[in-house]
């Protein structure tokens, strides 16, 4: 995927026949120039398009169900500029499967004091009219976002855009392909997970494969292609002279040949995600952290020791995130902490090798060191700073009947002190409100040792995807606090269980 603008969101806009062709008339001239102004603005990374005036069940049904056939189509947008009576949309909204948004605005900004009379009245209803809209959503327990304000608003267009980003995230996750390279870490809980559930509800397809069928793919690239990558990697990564001209220099050629292996795998099978696991490195001589970190770079989404749930969540978010240039997303571990007797108190993000350089804040330095486990040859990996300011990260977990998401907001902050012995990409943060809690909080939920970590992706965008996904959602921020978040944890479990049975 090159751009959201590959994506489309149809705005449809509701009214009945009581008004009259004029009116009719007036509506669809108003809607035209909404679709025009938010398909310009700027927080708004999708297309939309502008459909005719619905006013009877008939075309309500026909556009949802041409929004469900339409692939770049990836959900609708819905206002009621007069009243629109809801029995009309019963049948397109419950034959509707993609997501839709419910915009509660209207046409003009103010109320025209002097010159307000009945006509305008019955062309200008949406304030009742999305009522009416409202309750059939709620009635048939359809999950929706809805935005309230002035459709020229800098918030409403951020609200609408923040839900175009999870849409695309939640389109591409329909026909997402997970390939798995070996199996998870032994012993291991929280990496495992139903995926016929996982298919079933997000549209993840899991693959396993041998290690072996990667080997053979790896074995037959040409030394050429090596040359060329090796080249690029003096490009664009600072590179040590001594690494060249020493033994790590063939260290650094496999590695090469490991990615170009490993990138024609993956899109010969149409992968958008991968794992991998240094408990089953048979026939590869480096765990291929280079590879790994440079692949999440192109957008694919990746997870360690066999995490296919991660390693699709970073991919949806590296998809909700695209075209935003202030950071980037990564797959990210808690490591370790700083927990000082008196100071701050920090957490230490990294993996042994697989970070992505989205999230760099100076040109990455391509090394190679021992890694210490894994029993295979010294790998190459990036080595780089993180940008620092607002980031989030969030786990994708499997709880046996359902599926969680965690969101935890946090502050990336500079190392205080160099840490010239520790050779891997990493990432300080003072998790919100503070590590205390945030922790607590995390291990309550249930959350992962690994995650999505993001510094563009927003929360909104995260809320919205686990309510199109009805993924069950908690957000540890500045506002935790932990008798109150346990209690919402007891209270979902409730709802969820007799949601599944009614």
């Amino acid at each position: 995927m090159k751009s959201l603008k590959e994506f489309e969101v149809w705005f449809i806009t509701g009214s009945q026949h009581l008004y009259g062709p004029k009116t009719l008339a007036q509506v669809a001239e108003d809607s035209k120039i909404i679709v025009d102004s938010l398909d310009s603005a700027g927080d708004i990374p999708v297309r939309i398009v502008s459909k005719p005036v619905v006013t009877t069940p008939e075309e309500i049904l026909s556009v949802c169900k041409a929004a469900n056939d339409a692939p770049a189509c990836i959900g609708i947008i819905c206002w009621m500029h007069t009243f629109s009576p809801a029995k009309m949309w019963i049948a397109g909204l419950r034959a509707l499967n993609k997501p839709f948004c419910h915009l509660h605005t209207q046409f003009n900004r103010e109320i025209p004091w002097s010159e307000i009379d009945m006509d305008f009245m019955n062309l200008n209803q949406s304030a009742h009219g999305d009522r009416e809209f409202g309750f059939i959503g709620t009635r048939m327990r359809l999950n929706r976002k809805v935005v309230v304000g002035h459709w020229q608003d800098a918030d409403v267009q951020q609200q609408l855009g923040a839900w175009a980003r999870a849409a695309a995230g939640w389109a591409d996750s329909q026909n997402m392909r997970v390939a798995r390279f070996g199996d998870n870490m032994r012993e291991v809980a929280v990496t495992e997970g139903n995926k016929v559930s996982a298919q079933i509800q997000l549209g993840y397809s899991v693959y396993g494969y041998g290690v072996g069928d990667l080997v053979k793919v790896v074995d037959q690239v040409s030394e050429n292609d090596v040359d060329a990558l090796v080249s690029q990697y003096t490009d664009e990564y600072q590179v040590s002279q001594d690494l060249l001209k020493t033994r790590s220099f063939s260290t650094l050629r496999e590695a090469a040949r490991l990615e170009i292996g490993m990138r024609a795998f993956l899109e010969a099978g149409n992968f958008k995600a991968f794992t991998t696991t240094f408990e089953d490195l048979w026939g590869i001589n480096q765990l291929p952290g280079l590879a790994c970190q440079r692949l999440m770079n192109d957008g694919y989404g990746f997870g360690a020791e066999g995490d296919w749930k991660t390693a699709a969540l970073v991919r949806t978010m590296k998809v909700m995130g695209m075209g935003l240039n202030d950071g980037g997303t990564s797959f990210m571990e808690d490591y370790t902490y700083h927990m000082p007797k008196d100071g701050q108190a920090y957490a230490l993000g990294a993996h042994m090798l697989e970070v992505c350089p989205s999230i760099a804040s100076n040109k990455p330095s391509l090394q190679v060191h021992p890694l210490g486990i894994g029993g295979k040859a010294d790998p190459a990996r990036l080595l780089f700073d993180t940008k620092t300011g607002p980031a989030l990260a969030a786990s994708l977990i499997d709880i046996g009947t359902r599926f969680r998401m965690v969101v935890n907001e946090v502050e990336v902050v500079p190392v205080e002190k160099p840490m010239p012995k520790l050779p891997v990409a990493q990432a300080l943060w003072i998790p919100k409100p503070n590590l205390k809690v945030a922790a607590a909080a995390w291990i309550y939920a249930g959350g992962a040792h690994h995650s999505g970590f993001s510094q563009v992706v927003t929360t909104e965008m995260m809320r919205d995807f686990a309510d199109m996904a009805d993924v069950e959602f908690l957000l540890i921020n500045e506002k935790t606090d932990i008798e109150e978040f346990k209690k919402e944890i007891r209270f979902n479990h409730v709802y969820y269980s007799l949601a599944r049975g009614l």
